[in-house]
C-alpha cells in the first residue's frame, strides 16, 4: 500500500466511510496523471483503461482527496476546477497561459525569499501561499507573431527629376 493510499483510508475510516475499489482505483490513475487535471479529463481516463466509474463518483472522490489533504482544488480563471496531488509535492507556483491554458509549474527561491521578507516587515507569518502568473507562453507568443500582418514602411522618399 502507497504513503497515499495509507493517507486516504485513514480518512475514509475516520469519517466511517467505505475503502472501496473505485476510490482505489481513482487514486491510482489521478496519481499517474499530470498535475492539474479536470474531474472530465480523469473521467475519461478512467474510460480509456476500461473503467466504468461514473463522473459524480469521480468528483466526490476528488473532494475526499481535497479533505485528506492529498490533492487541491485549484482554479486558474478558465471557469475549470482543476485537482494537483499536493502530498509529497514540493511548493511551487504557476505560470498561466490565458490563449491555450497551458500550465507550467515553476520553483523560484529568489520570489521565496521576498515574500518571507515582506512578511516579516508587516510582521505577519506566512502559513501558505498561492502565486500564480497569467499572461502568454512562448508557444502562443509565436504563433501570435507569425499571424500578425507585416507594416510597410510606409515613408518612401519620393525623387524628382
Amino acid at each position: 500500500m502507497t504513503k497515499e493510499e495509507e493517507i486516504l483510508q485513514a480518512h475514509i475510516t475516520s469519517h466511517r466511510l467505505k475503502v472501496t475499489k473505485e476510490r482505489k482505483a481513482i487514486l491510482n490513475v489521478f496519481m499517474s496523471t499530470e498535475r492539474h487535471v479536470t474531474a472530465e479529463e480523469l473521467y475519461r481516463e478512467m474510460k480509456n483503461r476500461g473503467s466504468s466509474i461514473g463522473l459524480a463518483t469521480i468528483y466526490r472522490t476528488l473532494n475526499l482527496f481535497c479533505a485528506s489533504g492529498l490533492a487541491e482544488q485549484r482554479h486558474f480563471g478558465d471557469g475549470q476546477a482543476r485537482y494537483e496531488l499536493t502530498y509529497n509535492v514540493h511548493h511551487h507556483d504557476h505560470l498561466v497561459c490565458k490563449q491555450c491554458n497551458r500550465i507550467i509549474e515553476f520553483e523560484n527561491l529568489e520570489i521565496e525569499r521576498l515574500q518571507e521578507k515582506v512578511a516579516r516587515k508587516h510582521h505577519f507569518t506566512i502559513y501558505s501561499h498561492k502565486l500564480e502568473l497569467y499572461g502568454t507562453c512562448e508557444a502562443c507568443s509565436k504563433e501570435k507573431s507569425k499571424s500578425k500582418p507585416k507594416s510597410k514602411a510606409k515613408s518612401k522618399k519620393q525623387t524628382t527629376k
